[in-house]
């Protein structure tokens, strides 16, 4: 056994951007499976309890006073929108990439910055940024040294009051993940901020006391500029366009049916989300829908198109939005429930052989909504079936329709491809009411309440019911790598989330895999700044994972966490100052099942421990911080659910 030192959670230190793989994006399943377990063959939705954990609140109500004097960068109005020549094949464009001159590079961003003293005693300033005529803005924050503990905040000029906040070890996370998935190029190491829905938006960057500026290397090369109005009216802003005779959101066509107005996909639609996404700092439409397991995990697994997301960098900028459909039959106002989450995905698996995206979403679906059934056996023609989706990003619609055969399809460009054939991975569909749009794509072909489809394109309008549309056959992606995932043999025991909070006055940082623990640290101790989850692991006895072990040091205030049974015996028998507490959650002590290692170091002159599961993190600490011994692994646990 290693010594035992006298420890105590060590001071944050700066987390450099690194090419260290941490997080994989494309594979097989999690790794847990039970051996010889049957493979099913369908699987009936179920509903998010409201009882279900739900992720805390990313925006902050606080003084508009705090608010820094922010510098300011305006761009012109957009020179040209772009539009899409074909709206019922690709992503709907709904952003144009735009050059920021003056924040192109770190010095360039670095001279605007205007720091003072934060409240909690680091150091806080802000950049404005602004477009004329847009009617939403997402900037492209380049990330080359970013410290963890940093506190990332977007919010307007108009409302500083209202803040989106997030962690920088969190945008690393994001960073470390599209890395790993392959890709080493600039976009990769570009976080997007989300949309505020207007033409200026703030960047805010609050460094922890004891962190120098100079640790703080980002710059925004690019925004994106949005062009369409993807907010949705009030009532009374709606009324109001009756009578002007302006069309509502997203301006769908005539045909299409408000899917509040039936009964049919009542308990679907609840499963189906718009998303709005970053490829190549253009933003897009597209919808998809969320999918229940074999075993019913709660894991929020989500289906939609390969020609909408196919790479591990575009899925990390996606935002979705939940029940976006109107408050009552051709309202044409949003529904109170709905909600917008911002959080990305994890790519799963993506082909374009029935032009599937398989996704993990990094946020939990809000209650209410519905994993959405499947069924992995092929549909015969003229079966009829419905579509769930949201044409041109407008509120969601409802399609009645009917397989009318299998076609093979081929991709030729972003809008075009070609069908033909009696079979092949496709499903060809033909409508009797509705259609489908640019936005529509990725949306789930629904038959007896169960997704057997996803929406490739086609040429069905309004104005020609006898056009087709094709739609990719869940079977044949559920055969060939979906199953595992979604087959009850490999869902396993669900991992919980290990959520981590920063000490502004002692500068430790605490963990906990408990939401109610997590909540009164939130609620009762403001010096604790939550940084929303650190990694994943199980939470009890019966994943056959092994035991993490919390001491609490009455002496510090610090906690104490080992993955070590004689170093958990150690400490209750030598270290009285040291009082155990419970079993924090459960690792495994040996590499495997997609997990990654929790580094541990020593500080012989503050004999403090520190203890990572970033890769990025450790190197940094090898390089700079000569105080620190490197220990190795101590356990293993999970970047992801």
């Amino acid at each position: 056994m290693q010594t035992m030192k006298k420890f105590s959670v060590v001071r944050w230190v700066p987390a450099l951007f690194s090419a260290a793989a941490l997080l994989v994006a494309c594979g097989g399943g999690t790794g847990d499976a039970a051996p010889n377990a049957p493979l099913l063959s369908q699987v009936d939705s179920r509903v998010q309890p409201v009882e279900a954990v739900q992720d805390v609140s990313r925006v902050k109500s606080r003084s508009a006073t705090a608010a820094p004097s922010a510098a300011v960068v305006a761009l012109a109005e957009l020179a040209a929108e772009k539009t899409q020549s074909v709206d019922s094949v690709g992503p709907r464009l709904v952003g144009q990439g735009r050059d920021v001159e003056a924040t192109k590079s770190v010095s360039a961003m670095g001279a605007l910055w205007k720091w003072r003293k934060a409240p909690a005693g680091g150091l806080v300033a802000a950049v404005s940024f602004s477009a004329e005529g847009a009617y939403g803005l997402r900037l492209g924050v380049l990330v080359q040294q970013l410290p963890g503990s940093a506190v990332v905040r977007v919010y307007t000029q108009a409302a500083p009051d209202k803040v989106f906040e997030i962690s920088g070890q969190e945008i690393l996370q994001l960073i470390e993940r599209n890395q790993a998935a392959g890709d080493r190029s600039d976009a990769a190491r570009t976080w997007w901020t989300p949309d505020t829905g207007g033409g200026e938006v703030t960047l805010e960057v609050e460094l922890p006391l004891g962190i120098a500026a100079s640790t703080l290397q980002i710059s925004v090369p690019q925004l994106s500029h949005i062009f369409a109005n993807l907010s949705v009216p009030t009532e009374q802003e709606y009324q109001e366009q009756i009578q002007q005779n302006a069309k509502a959101i997203g301006d769908a066509d005539t045909c299409n049916l408000d899917a509040t107005c039936y009964n049919d996909g009542a308990n679907e639609r609840n499963a189906v989300a718009r998303m709005v996404f970053v490829k190549g700092a253009n933003a897009y439409l597209c919808t998809g829908t969320l999918l229940n397991d074999g075993s019913s995990s709660g894991k929020p697994y989500f289906l939609s198109a390969n020609h909408c997301i196919s790479d591990q960098t575009v899925a990390s900028s996606l935002q979705t939005d939940w029940f976006f459909r109107s408050s009552s039959c051709n309202s044409g106002a949003l529904q109170s429930s709905s909600t917008k989450k911002v959080g990305g995905a994890k790519l799963l698996y993506a082909s374009a052989d029935t032009d599937t995206s398989f996704l993990l979403l990094n946020d939990t679906p809000p209650a209410g909504a519905v994993f959405a059934g499947w069924d992995a056996s092929a549909v015969a023609a003229g079966v009829s079936t419905i579509g769930l989706h949201h044409p041109r990003g407008d509120l969601l619609k409802l399609s009645y329709g009917a397989v009318v055969g299998q076609s093979t399809c081929t991709t030729i460009s972003d809008t075009q491809f070609s069908c033909g054939g009696t079979s092949g991975n496709y499903y060809r569909v033909n409508w009797s009411q509705g259609t489908t749009e640019g936005g529509s794509s990725g949306s789930a072909l629904f038959r007896n309440g169960k997704v057997v489809g996803t929406l490739y394109g086609g040429s069905a309008v309004c104005t020609n019911k006898s056009s087709s549309d094709f739609y990719g056959r869940f079977d044949v992606a559920y055969n060939a790598a979906l199953k595992n995932w979604l087959a009850a043999a490999v869902s396993g025991t669900g991992r919980t989330a290990v959520y981590r909070f920063y000490n502004s006055k002692t500068g430790a940082h605490f963990y906990t895999a408990s939401a109610s623990e997590r909540d009164f640290v939130i609620n009762t101790l403001p010096e604790f700044a939550y940084e929303n989850i650190a990694f994943y692991a199980y939470p009890n006895a019966s994943s056959g994972k092994d035991p993490v072990f919390r001491f609490y040091n009455e002496a510090s205030g610090a906690h104490f966490y080992s993955g070590s049974l004689e170093e958990r015996d150690y400490v209750i028998a030598n270290l009285p100052e040291y009082r155990y507490e419970v079993v924090s959650w459960y690792g495994q002590k040996a590499s495997g099942n997609d997990s990654s290692p929790i580094y541990r170091f020593y500080n012989a002159k503050t004999r403090a421990h520190f203890y990572t599961i970033s890769a990025a993190e450790r190197d940094f600490v090898i390089l700079v911080h000569k105080d620190f011994q490197y220990e190795g692994p101590m356990y293993y646990a999970w970047t992801s659910q």
